[in-house]
């Protein structure tokens, strides 16, 4: 709760409320609190658990029994800040879909586990920075903002976990869609350069490299040194005539 620096008039989005925990710690510090919740049990029982503990906030929370993954709108006002606890498996592909379908969203802070939150936070040039990595910060700043240990969760996983924090910012020059097809195609064999792994993309190594060229990008450098700026304006090149 420290941590997401939440303002009074925010709308919070949960996803994966589970017992409520969290929950009951975010609704005395926002406006609203939209809880989305997969498990219809879980769903049912957490509307009861606030009215148990917090009969005076419990107008401040809807909860939506939903797959994240596949929602497509929210009842009430647009949420503001996403801080969740998110289900490990699916953590990434939960983040980004939530930061397309939800432009409102300027701020997230969620728990993943510790390998995760690296590979979201990683800059370019490391062993971690990839695909999560790009497209993340195709949205906002992205940076580590804390630890936490497995004993605080019940039941105890056997991974450690991290908070990871995004600010949102306007994205780069480009077309979302197109650029993430490049981040795709350069991560799918990081080892080569780029020229043999766009090939597929741009049609032959020697098309890659005439679009590498272009948006004055070395052929023989790898994917992982590029930032997102650097693919937003690869893949805004013109493809190469046959």
């Amino acid at each position: 709760m420290r941590t997401a620096d939440l303002r009074p008039d925010d709308v919070v989005l949960e996803v994966g409320p589970g017992l409520g925990s969290l929950t009951l710690g975010l609704l005395p510090a926002v406006a609203r609190v939209v809880a989305v919740e997969i498990d219809e049990r879980l769903a049912d029982e957490l509307p009861i658990t606030v009215t148990a503990r917090r009969p005076d906030l419990a107008d401040r929370l809807t909860v939506v029994t939903a797959d994240a993954l596949r929602i497509q709108e929210l009842p009430g006002p647009p949420p503001t800040a996403l801080v969740a606890n998110l289900p490990y498996n699916i953590a990434v592909p939960v983040l980004l879909n939530l930061l397309e379908l939800l432009p409102t969203l300027d701020r997230a802070l969620i728990l993943v586990q510790a390998e995760v939150a690296e590979r979201l936070a990683a800059p370019p040039g490391g062993s971690a920075y990839g695909v999560p990595s790009v497209k993340a910060a195709w949205y906002g700043e992205v940076r580590r903002a804390g630890n936490v240990g497995r004993r605080v969760f019940w039941p105890e996983p056997n991974v450690d976990s991290g908070l990871v924090s995004l600010a949102r910012r306007p994205p780069p020059p480009g077309d979302r869609r197109a650029t993430f097809a490049v981040v795709d195609a350069a991560f799918a064999t990081r080892r080569k350069g780029l020229r043999a792994a766009l090939a597929p993309w741009a049609g032959s190594p020697a098309a890659a490299e005439v679009r590498l060229r272009a948006a004055g990008i070395d052929p023989a450098t790898r994917g992982e040194r590029l930032s997102v700026t650097d693919f937003a304006r690869l893949a805004a090149t013109d493809p190469v005539e046959p």
